[in-house]
């Protein structure tokens, strides 16, 4: 049989008024859009992956994290009250006017529920497979809240039951273990048959089966709490899920260097240049503080690779008491070379860098750490991101990291 045509359809509008700029913003070391758009790719059986958005900064996110975004969406189609069959609508519409394209089924992702199981695209599609007669699979947990036990209130002030139940004359006061199960749908995922969307002018149709969600992994980030709880969750949960870039090699059980990039990790990148082209960086104190206490408390050497050829690097760096190599044109070389000449396991190593020209580095060492404000594709490489931008806390947030765990 003919393998079906699947498409994943990501929405993704810039103008979020809860959380700005939330599609793109850094959650757990990544964009937050680049969840969804990973679990689609490793999918066995998806075919495309499209993000529909309006916003040329998303575009670019979703195109570096492997997803296609083949038009623009119009304005009028990303308001905060537009719903989302209009949104698809003209998705399908413009794949089949402009590229002849009609998918089989399509999959709506979405970015506001990053927490994905492995798998569980893969299993959703599956279900759909399994029933020739489905409209729609639609991810569910089961409810929190039993509705068996809800109530309306009336303009009186009298409550009335939400639900009724053949037989039992009242099934508020009955043991939950006597009434139905009861589930309530997630964001994580739909599957929609296209005549459901085409035909029937439907995101669900009227004939829906479920795919079954581990509650654990049910977070939908709408406000700042919301991602608070949903990082937490990631970072300290051990869940099996869904992660962008390549799997993180686990943090060293010895390290004894750790190389940073500086530009972009001791500065934020910028550079201030005065009418005699003499040129200044900011850097931060708090990182100063980092390094002395980690050459204080631990064992670890530290040393600054770096491009600059301007002597701000060097002064910087005297001043912290740290070895730099600067106007370094081809680090990956350089880096080899100074490892093999002082024996040091690379295993042992650590490397902080911020942009492309740092990820031919990361497979020399042991472990890389990006700030949080890295280049896209160097987030990508990395082992780690940290929470802390450059110039901003980053080197004093891996210096905290390292003394935390080896400190004497």
């Amino acid at each position: 049989m003919k393998k079906p045509e699947i498409l994943v359809v990501i929405p993704a509008r810039g103008n979020s008024k809860s959380i700005p700029k939330k599609n793109i913003r850094d959650f757990a070391g990544h964009p937050l859009i680049a969840f969804c758009i990973t679990a689609a790719i490793r999918s066995r059986h998806v075919t495309r992956v499209i993000v529909s958005t309006d916003n040329e900064e998303i575009a670019e996110t979703a195109k570096a994290y492997g997803a296609e975004v083949p038009f623009i969406r119009p304005a009028e189609l990303a308001r905060d009250d537009t719903r989302d069959f209009p949104v698809f609508e003209h998705a399908l519409e413009w794949l089949e006017q402009n590229e002849d394209y009609r998918p089989d089924y399509v999959i709506h992702l979405r970015a506001t529920s990053p927490v994905i199981p492995l798998g569980l695209v893969d299993e959703a599609v599956d279900v759909m497979l399994a029933h020739a007669d489905a409209d729609s699979v639609r991810g569910v947990v089961p409810s929190g809240q039993n509705p068996y036990k809800m109530w309306h209130i009336a303009d009186s002030g009298a409550m009335t039951s939400i639900l009724k139940v053949q037989g039992l004359k009242e099934p508020f006061n009955a043991p939950r273990q006597s009434l139905r199960p009861t589930f309530w749908q997630t964001g994580h995922i739909d599957v929609i048959r296209r005549e459901t969307l085409t035909d029937k002018q439907s995101m669900s149709g009227d004939l829906i089966y479920p795919v079954m969600i581990d509650p654990a992994y049910s977070i939908d980030i709408d406000t700042p709490l919301e991602w608070q709880r949903a990082e937490r969750i990631v970072r300290e949960g051990n869940l099996e899920m869904v992660f962008p870039g390549r799997s993180a090699r686990p943090f060293p059980d010895i390290v004894s260097l750790v190389v940073f990039d500086f530009d972009g990790v001791f500065t934020d990148n910028r550079v201030w240049v005065d009418q005699d082209g003499r040129e200044a960086v900011t850097a931060s104190r708090s990182d100063g503080m980092g390094i002395e206490q980690l050459k204080k408390h631990t064992d670890i050497e530290v040393f600054v690779l770096s491009k600059e050829t301007n002597p701000v690097v060097a002064r910087r760096c005297g001043k912290l008491k740290i070895p730099v190599y600067q106007s370094v044109e081809k680090k990956k070389e350089a880096l080899e070379k100074f490892l093999k000449e002082e024996r040091i396991d690379s295993r042992q190593v650590i490397y902080v860098g911020n942009d492309i020209n740092d990820i031919e580095c990361f497979p020399l060492v042991g472990y890389a750490v990006v700030p949080a404000d890295a280049h896209v594709s160097a987030k990508i490489a990395a082992d780690h991101a940290l929470t802390n931008k450059g110039g901003h806390g980053a080197v004093r947030e891996i210096c905290d990291m390292l003394i935390n765990k080896f400190g004497k």
